[in-house]
């Protein structure tokens, strides 16, 4: 078999596995989001990297209740190149989330989404204590199989499936990549992209489902490229912005 044909067999299985063990926790986020909507909340988004949010925010056939959550630090201080200095303080710093979180707009009766691999990073796991400490429920889109694996590089030792509220298995094996190819060195084909952006459109389904059994009709964006799809697209983000949802 070619490796293309393995890579689509492979891919095939893993979004089945995803499918069939993560239903039940998707459908109890769901739950706990729809609760919270109802009470005026959104959904925020902090995605390390691999597809979760620019895979579903604003999105055709997408909900506008998920919010991009994104943060950076930057320190300028050029100095010669042949001057080598130690850092005047060690360790890893701590605070970062907290100091995010502040300058967020997330609210009490929001939810936060964190989608990340390995689930190991310091400032995301910064992030993850200071939403737990504002009592925001959690949720991670992680692999607990590849991330057990890993030491923490936060000082509370923690990783992200360890904080969460509710974790979503995206069913990447450790180390990301799938398939061995004879004569390389490393695996090829990672999961946790395609799976994550797949539970996310089935979480998001679920949510459709749990908002309309509450009588709640979210509103759902229609794609910009359509004859008239600019028109409809500022009508449905003005129909969230009045209701909510």
């Amino acid at each position: 078999m070619n490796l293309i044909d393995r890579y689509i067999e492979a891919q095939q299985q893993s979004f089945a596995r995803a499918a069939s063990t993560q239903r039940q926790v998707i459908e109890s986020a769901a739950e706990l989001i729809a609760d919270r909507v109802a009470a005026g909340g959104l959904v925020h988004i902090y995605d390390s990297g691999h597809i979760v949010d620019s895979e579903i925010i604003n999105r055709a056939g997408g909900l506008p209740l998920f919010r991009q959550l994104r943060f950076s630090l930057s320190v300028t201080n050029p100095v010669p190149p042949t001057r080598s200095v130690e850092p005047l303080l060690g360790g890893a710093e701590t605070g970062i989330g907290r100091l995010v979180l502040r300058r967020s707009n997330v609210g009490p009766n929001d939810t936060v989404i964190m989608g990340t691999v390995s689930g190991k990073s310091h400032d995301l796991i910064d992030l993850a204590l200071a939403i737990k400490e504002a009592g925001i429920p959690l949720i991670a889109v992680t692999s607990p199989t590849y991330s057990s694996r890993l030491p923490s590089e936060h000082p509370s030792g923690q990783r992200l499936f360890e904080i969460a509220d509710l974790v979503i298995d995206n069913c990447a094996p450790y180390g990301d990549a799938q398939l061995e190819v004879e004569g390389l060195a490393n695996k090829f084909g990672p999961a946790s992209g395609l799976n994550a952006a797949y539970l996310m459109w089935m979480l998001s389904a679920a949510l459709i489902d749990a908002l309309l059994a509450r009588d709640i009709k979210p509103t759902v964006l229609g794609s910009v490229n359509r004859i008239g799809g600019r028109e409809d697209y500022q009508k449905m983000i003005a129909r969230f912005n009045e209701l909510g949802y």
